[in-house]
């Protein structure tokens, strides 16, 4: 048996650097990723709830409204910017994301704190996050405490002595779309686009590079079928494929854990046709530019972080810097995320979602072309 060498040793560790330096994608990998996924993670995973967008029906319209308004402004948690004239504009407002929590301050509000009754201000929130439902209630909870304690501290000093009533300020919590405030609730809409994004991009990339693998794909170049053809028929059985995936998920969803659509089915089966013929252009664009199966697999990777920190699967955007809210805005699961739950969690029609349905299609029509226009460049 050789006794260990130093020389050859370091012959090999040598020879080991100098591969690392000439693959220039692996050395920039090996220093970039590390920095990046810090960044990433250090500003996407922010349990902190911040600047929440709020609506405000006041309808005492006094200084003493507009005080508790500036107070709630005060908290951090919540950005009092929207103000409205009724129920029917707060759950619009509500229903279509625009806003997290509601603020009605009844036309006594003023009237009341001033005198020796208490004043009552109703907080509706949105239960669709329960993450963000909670920081909202506990956030009001310490607001009327704090409000409380200073009036009664005024009256004190002002009439020498305290009022009978140990809470000035009620301020009264509800909840709505998750009353229960179930994580499930929230979660299990989301994983459906996510678990189709995952699964039909990584199937349909690999489905295109397995031919280039075997060397099939040239044999079928050969033949006298059109590049067309040869797209459509890669691409409809995966689309089947994705049918049967996003009914067993919808499936286990309903009679498994319990987690009923409140919305329509039928529009939620249309608009994931729309997300998922967009995660088949993503998996054809990825086919293209990979020339192995395992580079296939690690571009579908590099996805799927992105796509849980930024989409606002586990973190509310809104909390999120700037400039992460654009990069999850280039994400097409942002988009399906607010529509999915949309239809889950709050019940809301086509006329609430059509914005985000449009910047699917939008994804869709753009990168279908790009991966069309490339996988044709290929074949010729």
């Amino acid at each position: 048996m050789q006794r260990f060498s130093w020389v050859r040793f370091i012959a090999v560790l040598k020879k080991e650097f100098i591969h690392i330096r000439r693959d220039r994608a692996s050395l920039v990998m090996a220093i970039a990723m590390p920095l990046g996924m810090l960044l990433l993670f250090g500003y996407a995973v922010n349990t902190d709830v911040e600047h929440l967008p709020t609506v405000v029906w006041d309808q005492s319209r006094n200084a003493d409204s507009r005080n508790f308004i500036t107070s709630v402004r005060n908290t951090q948690y919540l950005d009092p910017d929207n103000f409205v004239e009724g129920y029917t504009q707060i759950e619009g407002y509500l229903d279509s994301g625009k806003a997290r929590a509601a603020v009605i301050i009844p036309p006594d509000f003023g009237k009341n704190l001033q005198g020796d009754k208490q004043a009552n201000v109703q907080v509706l929130v949105d239960g669709s996050d329960p993450t963000v439902a909670r920081a909202v209630m506990t956030a009001f909870q310490m607001l009327g405490l704090d409000k409380s304690l200073q009036l009664q501290s005024e009256r004190l000093v002002a009439m020498g002595t305290a009022t009978g009533i140990s809470m000035p300020l009620n301020i009264e919590t509800r909840v709505w779309y998750n009353p229960d405030m179930k994580s499930m609730v929230f979660n299990i809409p989301a994983l459906i686009g996510l678990i189709l994004q995952n699964v039909i991009a990584m199937l349909t990339s690999f489905s295109i590079v397995r031919e280039k693998e075997r060397g099939t794909m040239e044999q079928l170049v050969v033949t006298p079928i059109r590049s067309l053809e040869l797209l459509l028929g890669k691409l409809l059985p995966f689309v089947f494929i994705g049918f049967v995936s996003l009914s067993l998920i919808l499936a286990t969803g309903i009679f498994w854990f319990g987690v009923m659509p409140i919305g329509s089915i039928p529009l939620l089966i249309l608009l994931s046709t729309i997300f998922l013929i967009t995660i088949l252009a993503i998996g054809l664009l990825i086919s293209s530019i990979a020339k192995t199966q395992l580079q296939a697999m690690q571009m579908t990777f590099i996805l799927i972080l992105p796509s849980i920190l930024l989409s606002g699967f586990i973190f509310p955007r809104e909390t999120m810097p700037k400039l992460l809210q654009i990069m999850g805005g280039l994400l097409p699961l942002t988009y399906f995320l607010k529509i999915v739950r949309g239809i889950f969690l709050k019940g809301v029609g086509i006329e609430y979602l059509w914005q985000d349905t449009l910047t699917l299609c939008a994804f869709a029509i753009i990168l279908l072309a790009i991966a069309a226009k490339k996988f044709k460049k290929n074949l010729d």
